[in-house]
């Protein structure tokens, strides 16, 4: 599948939903359980490297990584990319398309240091990367506003982020800690194009955040935490002489 291919699937109000892979076998699962795409998730991928979040791991690495799960699968990837492992627009179109992604994340955090990137410099970001992928790349775009904040104090800055950064070349915008169905409704009318929203415990649901208009639901980080914590009770069960299978 193209990456034009890949844009087609994120329909608002029948969106793409992807379950967030991290490594070669966990990719094949998600393609047997029969869904289109594979999508990596950050955390889970530095996590099974040894690493934290954030860019820890190595970008050497983390692209390996997406390339082996490419390699794996008969169906396109889009790879967390997180904020770009400080790579020029060029050299980060370059290390994804190599490592055969169709797809990307892009973070507008600065992982250096801690803080949301200003706006003009993020759209700049993606302008470049869209510049040097051509049409090789579906870009999403996070949109980290809403981190740690009231969600509606900062609606107005995620909304002129998202605009912004569509205006760019982004494909689709994530406003990645928005959670409230109401000000998610609010975001994709004012936005007015492909909105991503996570999977959260206790949201809306897949069908829920199908209902506000989202084009593409992640579940994240999520699948991996909820294995992981299967198999950490698992192996509690283990280490009290219980087999579990």
């Amino acid at each position: 599948m193209s990456a034009a291919a890949l844009k087609a699937l994120h329909v608002p109000g029948k969106p793409l939903v992807l379950p967030n892979a991290w490594d070669a076998d966990t990719a094949k699962l998600v393609e047997a359980a029969g869904f289109p795409v594979v999508a990596t998730s950050s955390v889970a991928v530095a996590a099974a490297l040894g690493f934290a979040d954030g860019e820890q791991a190595p970008a050497d690495e983390m692209f390996a990584a997406a390339a082996r799960i490419a390699k794996a699968v008969g169906i396109p990837v889009t790879v967390d990319a997180e904020s770009g492992y400080g790579l020029s627009g060029a050299e980060l179109a370059g290390r994804l398309l190599d490592a055969g992604a169709v797809g990307c994340n892009f973070e507008d955090t600065d992982h250096t240091t801690g803080a949301v990137r200003p706006v003009a410099e993020q759209a700049e970001r993606i302008a470049a990367l869209r510049e040097a992928a051509g049409d090789g790349l579906v870009i999403n775009a996070r949109v980290d506003s809403f981190r740690g904040v009231d969600a509606k104090d900062a609606l107005a800055d995620g909304i002129a982020r998202a605009k912004a950064y569509l205006d760019a070349g982004a494909d689709c915008v994530y406003p990645i800690h928005l959670g409230a169905p109401d000000l998610i409704a609010e975001f994709v009318r004012e936005v007015g194009g492909a909105v991503n929203s996570a999977a959260w415990p206790g949201g809306p649901g897949l069908a829920g955040l199908a209902g506000l208009g989202v084009a593409r639901i992640s579940l994240g980080g999520g699948l991996w935490q909820y294995a992981r914590k299967q198999l950490g009770a698992t192996l509690a069960g283990v280490a009290e002489g219980k087999l579990p299978y």
